[in-house]
């Protein structure tokens, strides 16, 4: 019997805290745009809250990574699971911008503490063979919590602006404590480092510099690239489309489920075959190739159907895009490497996510259509990488073998 189904019921637990981390995410993007009438802010500061809730999780994602590998993997998600709670709750109760900035940097800090020890998770409980379904598994529940969390803002926001922030909050709680009682340790502590855990601010530069000598280097410079990317087009696709086309929280909630829902049924079903037919290099460059040219032709498309057959495409693409790095990045470390190179993910995906939205709300407040333009042109740009890093392989696997 495979590790993964011998897991089964663990990885089904760590779908749903991935699940429910990733919904909380996206409740916020159909009611963004009531928000900012709501208290009177602007694309610049909705850029900054994003950046913020990045901020926190690039600071805290090594730090909770080594810690993954020192104490475990389940202390670290039923902790982030409790501290997403409490930042979903704020949240909610918030009537002034700096609580929704507290609010947003204690969910990065509650992110960074549950994706790196879930994806740790599933390398100790999968074998190589397995490793792409396991991730696949967990990207689409991340998906899922995309696709579900924009539809439960619109729809519940019908009852209250509130409303969402608070049943999140309250389902993170019960889902922590069930955690805390079902989900069993994958990480033996005879296996678990005691010089794993680091100390401060400065350990984190450490990190990061020490990772430019891993193989997996440029990798980590694609997530780098595709997170500014695609926090241009996220950030401010609630704000692009009200002031555009003037669609109401119900019309971006559908926009975003519909487009999405393509991404989670692939990652389930085929996305393990893709890789293994195709490989993950050449997936990779496709995928992003892909999301620049539609994420470009959603400056020239017009209507709500239009908008819908082009975000599908945009979040297939994504949605293929990030479990397939994910997989070669835990693929090219060594084992007792899992928590740090997850978390070294993590902190990366946070750098992209604190440029990204920054530079999107103030090229917003300029043109709402400046922000696609610079996601458009940074994924091409990466692509172009991937070909370059492509060749570099190839030839130094020739090179060994010749």
């Amino acid at each position: 019997m495979s590790l993964l189904l011998r897991n089964r019921g663990a990885m089904l637990l760590l779908m749903v805290n991935i699940f429910l981390a990733f919904t909380g995410i996206g409740l916020v993007v159909p009611i963004m745009p009531t928000y900012m009438n709501e208290l009177g802010i602007g694309g610049g500061i909705v850029g900054l809250l994003v950046a913020a809730f990045s901020l926190t999780q690039l600071i805290v994602s090594p730090i909770a990574g080594r810690w993954s590998d020192r104490m475990g993997r389940k202390k670290i998600i039923v902790g982030g699971l409790v501290v997403f709670a409490l930042s979903e709750l704020l949240f909610g109760l918030a009537n002034m911008p700096w609580q929704l900035f507290v609010s947003r940097m204690l969910g990065g800090i509650g992110a960074a503490m549950i994706m790196p020890a879930v994806m740790a998770y599933v390398a100790d409980t999968t074998s190589m063979e397995e490793r792409a379904k396991g991730m696949g598994l967990i990207n689409a529940a991340i998906t899922t919590g995309f696709i579900i969390g924009p539809g439960i803002g619109g729809y519940l926001a019908e009852l209250g602006l509130r409303v969402p922030f608070f049943v999140a909050a309250i389902a993170a709680a019960f889902v922590a404590v069930v955690s805390f009682i079902v989900l069993p340790e994958s990480r033996p502590a005879a296996d678990r480092s005691p010089d794993a855990a680091p100390a401060g601010g400065e350990r984190l530069i450490a990190q990061l510099v020490r990772s430019y000598r891993e193989p997996y280097f440029f990798g980590l410079v694609i997530v780098f690239v595709l997170s500014f990317g695609l926090a241009n087009y996220e950030t401010v696709f609630g704000l692009f489309v009200d002031h555009k086309f003037g669609f109401t929280p119900k019309d971006i909630a559908f926009v975003l489920t519909f487009g999405s829902i393509s991404g989670a049924v692939v990652q389930v079903t085929v996305f393990s075959w893709i890789l293994k037919r195709f490989g993950e290099s050449r997936v990779i460059s496709i995928c992003l190739l892909i999301a620049a040219i539609f994420i470009g032709l959603t400056l020239f498309v017009h209507g709500f159907w239009a908008i819908v057959a082009v975000t599908f495409i945009v979040f297939l693409s994504i949605d293929i895009l990030r479990p397939a790095v994910g997989t070669q990045l835990s693929k090219m470390a060594d084992e007792s490497q899992q928590g740090f190179v997850m978390g070294m993910n993590s902190a990366y995906t946070s750098l992209g996510n604190i440029a990204g939205p920054i530079v999107a709300g103030v090229l917003f407040d300029f043109n709402y259509n400046f922000p696609y333009w610079a996601a458009a042109g940074v994924l091409a740009l990466c692509f172009v990488m991937s070909l370059f890093a492509r060749k570099s392989t190839a030839d130094a696997v020739y090179i060994e073998r010749g």
